[in-house]
């Protein structure tokens, strides 16, 4: 069941993600799609919902009133073209690190330098909309959703494990930081892909859209076992 909301008070792609993200904890919606020109929300969901059901997830600043008439065309569903993007990130990361080892093969370094690479290019997404990314990031994640400051201040841990990682310095400290800054992550992430809710994945900020699927399980995943299998090596005896 498809049905139209008119929704004032967005004013920028950051409201845009966030009404999507706000729309989706509705049990009964599917998918949320949001054209910002004409203020119209498209919903997709099994039963009809209310204005006032959709307003009481939204702030104070937004106004929602139904309308009968489409505006907007929705977009269309998550395929692998979506996930371009990310398999090229993951390819280009993927080639940086193998070209700062190959004279020196070692698949400690390896996967220390993917590591590096991995946050600073990550982070370098999310910091181009910050705003947007937390707003986006505190739907799915567990911390963020309790401790709102969290999702501010994670690119820049992000960051900050980038430098450790690339310098070599406090790798066990930065390993067990990834543990469990990812695991929460994955965490929330599974629970959405559980609930087959569509919302928009956060790993890569608001500047590229990113449907949340498998595939951000995998990347997520790729970094733990990374992170768990250093940590093994390092205690090993």
């Amino acid at each position: 069941m498809k049905q139209y909301l008119h929704i004032e008070g967005m004013t920028c792609n950051g409201c845009k993600h966030q009404v999507e993200s706000l729309l989706t904890t509705i049990p009964a919606v599917t998918h949320v799609t949001v054209d910002l020109e004409s203020k119209v929300a498209a919903i997709e969901a099994s039963a009809t919902i209310a204005a006032s059901e959709v307003a009481a997830v939204l702030p104070a600043k937004y106004t929602v009133t139904p309308t009968a008439t489409p505006r907007i065309e929705t977009d269309p569903p998550a395929d692998r073209h979506s996930l371009f993007p990310l398999a090229l990130v993951f390819v280009y990361i993927t080639i940086a690190a193998i070209g700062l080892n190959y004279r020196d093969w070692k698949i400690a370094s390896l996967m220390l330098d993917f590591m590096g690479i991995f946050y600073a290019v990550f982070s370098f997404f999310k910091l181009l909309d910050l705003k947007g990314f937390v707003q986006t990031f505190r739907m799915y994640d567990p911390i963020a959703k309790r401790i709102p400051i969290y999702g501010w201040i994670y690119p820049f841990i992000e960051v900050s494990l980038a430098v450790l990682f690339l310098l070599r310095s406090y790798q066990t400290i930065a390993l067990i930081s990834t543990i469990v800054v990812l695991g929460m992550t994955t965490l929330g992430v599974v629970r959405v892909l559980v609930a087959k809710k569509e919302i928009q994945c956060a790993c890569l900020g608001t500047a590229l859209r990113l449907p949340m699927t498998q595939a951000t399980f995998i990347e997520n995943a790729i970094m733990l076992i990374m992170a768990i299998s250093m940590l093994w090596q390092q205690y090993e005896i």
